[in-house]
């Protein structure tokens, strides 16, 4: 399994983590990715997850012009039901997360 793979299914949860901390636009959550690590994650990569997450009504959006001026930008809003996917997720890694660290520890030790 290539860590593509591996990352799709978890990006989806760091997305919903990284709005949860109030409005933001795609290429600043883009930003955000990178400085947790998230290097390989490219800005147009989130676009189509983002739009999956809209129709699923995990969050919202709005279109906001900057006071600068310039074209608007579209800002995303976690609603009660992305609330509600983000704590699942949370609680399924913690779970996944614990059991192939310890299954790693084991096999070091073995």
């Amino acid at each position: 399994m290539s860590s593509s793979q591996i990352l799709k299914g978890i990006l989806e949860g760091c997305l919903l983590s990284i709005i949860s901390k109030g409005e933001i636009y795609g290429y600043e959550m883009s930003e955000k990715l990178n400085q947790y690590g998230f290097s390989m994650v490219k800005e147009g990569s989130i676009y189509p997850l983002l739009l999956r997450m809209k129709k699923e009504g995990l969050v919202i959006t709005s279109q906001k012009k900057l006071p600068s001026g310039g074209p608007k930008r579209k800002y995303y809003k976690l609603t009660d039901k992305g609330a509600e996917e983000l704590n699942e997720f949370v609680q399924r890694w913690e779970l996944i997360s614990s059991s192939v660290d310890r299954l790693l520890r084991e096999e070091d030790q073995g």
